[in-house]
């Protein structure tokens, strides 16, 4: 197959200055003159390029692998195979995201308003940003510099975006208040209006929503994603969030500093979310209930009641899990019962 290079990528580094941006350790003396091209996985790098064990599941992979240099944990070390230069570190992963950085530190996006972008005058657009073919600004609409608006992207009226924002193919913004190196990605839907109704005797009655959705900076909102506004009040994302695809964020919701939301998490009305928490794919949260600073909640999961900070979260209503799996226990116990009776 045909080898295409979508990204444009820096380097060659020697290897010195890759084990300098990752914060690791060699054992010995650095190889002077050792170039690295690039990052690979296990099985398919070569002698030029740095790889990453971070899970024993791939511990083999590790032990035959041809990477000239490999991210790895201090006590597996010692299995590097001949010729493998092992850079010892605390979080293999978290090393491989900046020699990632490194290799691929992406640029401010090339001024252009394209001709065929629909720009309202009363739209304010520093000169330093991006307008692809298609997309919409409508009147009030605020960019700060060097932001990057990909084609058929709409921001409707009064939207705001902070500097070096980016907003993905089809994405569509409304009554939304956005910071600093914010990315949306392709299609995602913010500030819609939410699922709100009052529900009496002759049926719903819609109530109009006229909060916003504010995002704080550093946060990235992920393919297809929706974010409703508040109805009163606001929908809050706090700084250096990060939301997977397909993630729907209901009115008024609240979401602290740091989190992570994985693909398909479904969050209701007016729900909390406490800093650092992080929340596995497809669980849930219902309308109203608050998940402490750093809880984690498993995929499947799903909260019905407030979650304490600091503890890990499993099962349907969401139970602590140690709880959880004594609960698998006692299951299995009664289920062998059954069967011998």
């Amino acid at each position: 197959m045909l080898e295409t290079e979508f990204f444009n990528r820096a380097g060659p580094f020697e290897l010195a200055r890759v084990v300098e941006a990752v914060g690791g350790v060699v054992e010995g003396a650095v190889p002077a003159g050792h170039m690295i091209f690039g990052v690979a996985p296990l099985d398919s790098a070569g002698p030029e390029e740095v790889s990453f064990l971070d899970n024993k599941k791939y511990l083999s992979a590790f032990e035959v692998s041809g990477a000239g240099a490999c991210f790895v944990e201090a006590d597996l070390a010692s299995r590097a195979p001949e010729g493998m230069v092992a850079i010892v570190c605390e979080q293999p992963y978290m090393a491989l995201a900046l020699a990632m950085r490194l290799f691929y530190p992406g640029s401010p996006p090339e001024p252009l308003i394209s001709p065929a972008a629909h720009v309202d005058p009363g739209a304010n657009v520093p000169a330093t940003c991006r307008i692809e073919a298609g997309a919409v600004l409508e009147a009030g609409v605020r960019l700060g510099e060097r932001c990057h608006v990909e084609p058929g992207a709409v921001l409707s009226a009064n939207v705001v975006l902070g500097d070096d924002c980016h907003v993905g193919p089809q994405a569509s913004l409304m009554c939304s208040v956005v910071g600093n190196r914010v990315w949306i990605d392709a299609g995602a839907r913010i500030g819609t209006q939410g699922f709100g109704f009052a529900v009496g005797p002759k049926g719903a009655v819609r109530i109009p929503h006229t909060g916003r959705v504010l995002i704080a900076d550093d946060v990235e909102i992920g393919a297809n994603t929706t974010i409703d506004r508040g109805s009163v009040g606001d929908t809050t994302i706090g700084q250096g969030t990060m939301i997977d695809n397909q993630v729907q964020i209901a009115h008024n919701v609240t979401i602290g500093r740091g989190c992570i939301l994985a693909g398909q998490v479904g969050l209701a009305g007016s729900s909390e979310i406490g800093d650092f928490a992080m929340l596995g794919g497809k669980s849930g949260v219902v309308n109203h209930v608050k998940v402490g600073a750093g809880a984690k909640l498993g995929a499947l999961s799903g909260a019905a009641f407030d979650l304490e900070p600091g503890q890990t979260y499993l099962g349907q209503p969401a139970v602590l899990i140690r709880d959880f799996w004594r609960q698998q226990a006692a299951m299995r116990r009664l289920m062998k019962q059954g069967k011998g009776s």
